[in-house]
Parts: structure tokens; C-alpha cells; sequence
């Protein structure tokens, strides 16, 4: 986060609203420096202030109004005025022409004075500044995506045409050729624009399909003919370095991809299947600095639970859920708080997704004998404090991690269970026993991932008696019954509109439940005749809120809707 403030006075004003003392600000700005992020990022991830906050007391000092495109319309006509790569190098984007002809601008610093002189001759017009967030701009820039979209088939279609009438002699020339390179860096701008996270590349009987998973869903963007297949496979092969004479074997490597002044690290996975080989491509951006744990979704009691147990000198924190629900996004959350001058953090990962200062992080690589256990092992000659493991998936890594979170470290990974509570028994599958699981097991959260409604195209609507049976029968069944008069009766949808591609949805958070281990939950695991359902029935009596529960919260308050909740719940 940017903001055109100087950091004495931002920190007068944070002490004038008694926000923070000039000793906590002063030692924050050095962690934040330490970190190489923002002070602004620290303030919001330390719960002191939240954006929305931070822009209007910005606005206020520099005397600009404030922008907002989740309930402002934008002009797609006057967007199109600057290019986007100017827009987005200027960090700025023209939204509104008013009456008189001036034109508004929304910038992450209206006090610019190069760019708004920049913009008046450019434009041959008065321009009127106005403060955005760089969300906020993300947002606007969404337009250039959905003219983009509009465009993208048409380009492919080019691109196929000229590469069919190219001869060339090797796979390796068709992978060099402009109209295939075009064709993959096509692919990668829309994804991006289109806010995708993977891209799959699928080979069938008569033709090669392309989808990307957007929100969590994956939605199918191109279907064209098979004959280019090849080519483009042996492309994304080059970028990334894998050997593009292998078609028998899986490939994995990654490369990175810059449009305009956005950089974005890809990850390859290549494997043989019935037709040809199938390629996925994760994105991911390589500027994304650690969420806080309020921007994952957790709420204030969750958060000041892991607060607390981040505290602990020793023991382990495991995240939990299906692939692809936040687990490791989770772990670097708790990894930022924990991030300090005093202790030495180590990860062994596959992969490594976002570069972390002074936290020493390990890939894995089988090939060189490197594995989550034999990694794990190596770390611990390393003199750690805090470690972090991906992902516990055997007994040897899962004993390793007791034994390294029982002398002195504290220990973060995740684990593949359905909900908190059973990952309990998950751990006494891979061989540890209940007394060293009571001793050793500080904390279990466990979450999904929630498509979050637009808030463009936002609308109410009263739930209908099936929608509320629905809701009562999971509430039995996680043993949180309501009353009638208690059930909800108001949820949101989003209509579909430009700014969320027509599905109702922009961006995902989570939802969570957290398992804290008290001295009662310990007795109920370390005793020999461990029952599940005995857990549960203690975690409900001392007040844990399920995954369900958390999501239908989120659900009455308009982030996400109800049938977003049932769908990952029920996955």
C-alpha cells in the first residue's frame, strides 16, 4: 500500500487520533524497513488502523476527494484516452468527465505533480485528482482487461492463421516463431487481466482446449485447432526450461512473465496424457507481499487466537484443508507476524510462492535427494526457531516435525483433513502416538476458500424457505441449531456486470474455524480411547464456531453469498 503522506506526519496524526504512541510507531517503522514493506502494510497487519481509514485521512491532509469503484461507474470511452501501460506506469486512471469538461483521475498519489501536468497536456484539458487505493486502481485497470477479453479471440485467430502458413523444420523453430509466441503471450495477458490464477492447456481427440481458474472456478476461454498444440507446449517448455524432446515423463519448472509494470512468476507442470501432453501454468505475483490475517477473512476472535499462540516458544500450528483452500497463503500470514530480528526462520517448501526477507526458504528437489523429511532433518542442524513445512503428507516428515516442535522450535505446516478436529486423528494415522499429539499440537486451522460477492452489482434478496431448511439442516449437523426466529433472512448475489466478467464475483477470502488446544483437549487426545465425536461435542461446549458458521456470517454481511458457503463446505 502507497500513501503520499511523509512518516512524521502520518505519525502525528496516528498519535492525535490515539491510535498508536510514538514508541510503537518508531518500532514498527523499523520492522517495516527490516521487512522491506510499507509501513502503511504494517499498520493495517498489526490491527492498529485499516485501509479504508488510512485513505480517508489522506484525502483529508491533502485536501482531495476520495475514490471508490466498487459504487463509482467508470468511462470505459475516456479510460481508453491514456494506454494502459501508461496508466498503470503513472499509477493513475481517468474515470469521470465532468459538466465544465474536466476530468477526474483516480491516482494512488494526487499529490504527483509530474504526472497530473503530464495528464493536462497530454489531455489538453483541467484534470481534478482524486485519491485511490491500489485495489481501487486494480479495479479500473479491469477495464483494460475487459476490452482485452473483447479482443483476445480475435488475436488468437491471427495468430493460428500465420503460424498455419509458417513451414518450419523442427518443433524447436515453430516454438520461436512470432505467431506462437504471440499466441502464449496472449494467453498469459488475458489470464492475468482476467485476474486467473492457473491455466490449463489440455490436448483432445480433434482440438486443444484452454481454461483458467478464476475465483476457484475454472471456466473454458479457448478451443482451437490441434494442430498448434505442439508448438505452443514446446514454447512454454523453452521459457520455463524443461526438455522439450521429453514427452514420456512429467516436467515441472517455472519462468516469469512481465505485462506493463506487472511482474508475475509462473509455474509449469507438464505431464503425458491419452493425446499429447497437458500443461498447467500457475500464476503468481511476484511483487504479493504476506496478507494479515484480517485479509484472509479471519474475524477478531480467530485472529487474536493465532495471535496468541504465535507467542508459544514451542509446538506446532497446522493448517488444514483441501488443495487449493489458502493453507499455505495462511502460513506465510502467521510467518510475517512472527518475522522478527530475534528469530531465525526456516521453511523446507514445493514450491517456494512468494519470496519472504530473512526467512531462509528451501525447495524441495527428490531428483538431488531433497524431501520434506530429509530437508526437514537439515534444517534442524541450521539453529532454527520458528519452521515452516508445506506439508506433512508421511509418517517420516510427520515424526520429524513432533520431534522438532517437542526441543524448543515452534513448527507451522499443513495437513490434508476436512476440519480442525480431524486432524487429530489424521496425525495418529501417520504413527504418532496420542500422548506425543496432546504435548506437541498447539493449534489446527482449518478453512476454505469463498468467491467474494462484486460489490459493483451487489443486490439483496429475502431467502427462501428451502434456502433456510438447507441452512438449518447444516447447522444440525455441525450441532449449532438455531431457533427459527434466529435463522437469517436476508442474503446477497451479485448481478453480473464488466467489472466482475458477468459472474457476480471479484476475488476470494476465507472462511475458518480454529481448534485452540487447551489442557481439556489435551486430556480428551492423550487418553488411549480417543473419540471423535466426543471432540466435537467439547469444542461446542466451550464455543468454537465452525467453518459453516463463519461463512454464513460472512454471508449476512454481503461478502459472499450462501450458495458460495454450501458449495465449498460440502467439496
Amino acid at each position: 500500500m502507497h500513501i503520499p503522506l511523509p512518516e512524521p506526519q502520518l505519525k502525528r496524526i496516528l498519535i492525535d487520533d490515539k491510535l498508536i504512541t510514538s514508541e510503537r510507531f518508531d518500532a514498527l517503522l523499523d520492522e517495516a524497513e527490516r521487512k522491506n514493506q510499507s509501513i502503511l502494510d504494517v499498520l493495517v497487519a498489526q490491527g492498529i488502523v485499516d485501509a479504508n481509514y488510512l485513505g480517508n485521512l489522506v484525502a483529508d491532509a491533502l485536501g482531495v476527494g476520495r475514490v471508490d469503484f466498487s459504487n463509482i461507474a467508470i468511462d470505459k470511452e475516456l479510460v481508453q484516452l491514456i494506454p494502459e501501460q501508461t496508466s498503470r506506469q503513472r499509477q493513475a486512471i481517468l474515470f469521470r468527465r465532468e459538466p465544465d469538461g474536466i476530468i477526474d483521475v483516480a491516482m494512488t498519489d494526487p499529490s504527483d505533480l509530474e504526472t497530473i501536468e503530464f495528464l493536462t497536456q497530454r489531455l489538453k484539458t483541467k484534470i481534478k485528482p482524486f485519491l485511490a487505493t491500489t485495489d481501487d486502481l486494480n479495479r479500473g485497470f479491469s477495464v483494460y482487461g475487459y476490452e482485452l477479453g473483447q479482443d483476445f479471440k480475435k488475436l488468437i485467430e491471427d495468430n493460428i492463421r500465420q503460424s498455419l502458413s509458417v513451414r518450419s523444420k523442427t518443433i524447436e523453430e515453430a516454438a520461436a516463431e512470432l505467431p506462437i509466441v504471440g499466441i502464449v503471450d496472449n494467453l498469459l495477458s488475458y489470464a492475468i487481466a482476467s485476474r486467473a490464477s492457473d491455466i490449463h492447456i489440455e490436448i483432445l481427440e480433434d482440438s486443444m482446449l484452454v481454461r483458467y481458474r478464476i475465483d476457484g472456478i475454472l471456466y473454458e476461454v479457448l478451443n482451437v485447432t490441434k494442430v498448434i498444440h505442439s508448438a505452443i507446449v514446446a514454447r512454454i517448455k523453452l521459457l520455463s526450461g524443461l526438455k522439450i524432446d521429453e514427452h514420456m515423463r512429467p516436467q515441472d519448472g517455472r519462468f516469469r512473465h512481465q505485462i506493463v509494470n506487472q511482474v508475475v512468476d509462473v509455474r509449469v507442470s507438464a505431464i503425458p496424457t491419452y493425446y499429447g501432453e497437458k500443461v498447467e501454468m500457475r500464476l503468481l505475483d511476484a511483487t504479493q507481499k504476506p496478507l494479515s490475517l484480517e485479509e484472509l477473512g479471519m474475524n477478531e476472535t480467530i485472529s487474536k487466537i493465532v495471535n496468541n499462540n504465535t507467542k508459544s516458544a514451542y509446538g506446532m500450528i497446522l493448517s488444514c484443508g483441501p488443495t487449493g483452500s489458502g493453507k499455505t497463503t495462511t502460513l506465510y500470514a502467521i510467518m510475517n507476524i512472527l518475522n522478527k530480528p530475534e528469530v531465525n526462520i526456516t521453511t523446507i517448501e514445493d514450491p517456494i510462492e512468494y519470496n519472504m526477507r530473512y526467512v531462509n526458504q528451501t525447495q524441495i528437489n527428490p531428483q538431488a535427494g531433497v524431501t520434506f523429511a530429509s530437508g526437514l532433518r537439515a534444517l534442524l542442524r541450521q539453529d532454527p526457531n520458528i519452521i515452516m513445512v508445506g506439508e506433512i503428507r508421511d509418517a517420516e516428515t510427520a515424526g520429524i516435525s513432533v520431534q522438532a516442535a517437542l526441543t524448543g522450535h515452534l513448527l507451522m505446516s499443513s495437513l490434508h483433513t476436512n476440519d480442525a478436529p480431524t486432524a487429530i486423528p489424521r496425525l495418529f494415522d501417520l504413527n504418532i502416538p496420542p500422548f506425543l499429539v496432546s504435548s506437541v499440537l498447539n493449534l489446527v486451522i482449518a478453512q476454505r476458500l469463498v468467491r467474494k460477492i462484486c460489490q459493483t452489482c451487489v443486490y439483496s434478496f429475502e431467502a427462501a424457505s428451502d434456502i433456510r431448511k438447507v441452512i438449518a439442516d447444516q447447522l444440525k449437523d455441525v450441532g449449532a441449531e438455531r431457533a427459527e426466529a434466529e435463522m437469517p433472512k436476508i442474503f446477497y448475489r451479485g448481478k453480473g456486470c464488466d467489472d466482475c466478467g458477468k459472474t457476480g464475483y471479484k476475488g476470494r477470502l476465507g472462511i475458518f474455524e480454529a481448534l485452540e488446544i487447551n489442557d481439556k483437549i489435551k486430556k480428551l487426545i492423550g487418553t488411549g480411547s480417543f473419540e471423535l465425536e466426543a471432540l466435537r461435542s467439547e469444542i461446542r461446549r466451550e464455543g468454537m464456531k465452525t467453518m459453516f458458521e463463519d461463512g454464513l456470517e460472512k454471508a449476512e454481511l454481503a461478502v459472499t453469498t450462501i450458495e458460495e458457503v454450501l458449495r465449498v463446505i460440502r467439496e
